[in-house]
């Protein structure tokens, strides 16, 4: 009986990555890393390799990658590797949201409980 969420044949895992079980220490992709394609697939290319041009045509986050291929994000973030070693993905992580001056936020609140 299997679990949910569980894959239960490794070997095609450790195919996919051609038996490599990380990506490398300056690997730059984390969860919510924004990968987007640089290029088309083109024929002859790795089918998972393939899927995430296609999924990433727009600016796409790890995880949600991971989560349309059904795949671990261990093993999504060594074909990104791969994808961006060849340059045809480039990897951003999303912009800090601007933190708002403390002063501002004070008198926005006394505006409010003037109300």
């Amino acid at each position: 009986m299997s679990r949910p969420g569980r894959d239960d044949a490794p070997d095609r895992l450790y195919t996919l990555t051609q038996g490599r079980s990380s990506s490398g220490p300056d690997n730059p992709f984390d969860l919510v890393t924004l990968v987007v394609a640089e290029c088309d697939p083109v024929p002859g290319m790795q089918s998972e390799h393939a899927a995430i041009l296609r999924l990433t045509e727009r600016p796409t986050a790890v995880v949600e990658i991971a989560a349309e291929l059904k795949l671990p994000v261990s093993i999504t973030r060594i074909l990104l590797a791969d994808l961006l070693a060849a340059g045809r993905v480039s990897a951003r992580h999303p912009r800090r949201a601007a933190v708002p001056d403390p002063d501002i936020l004070e008198q926005v609140l006394v505006g409010l409980r003037n109300l």
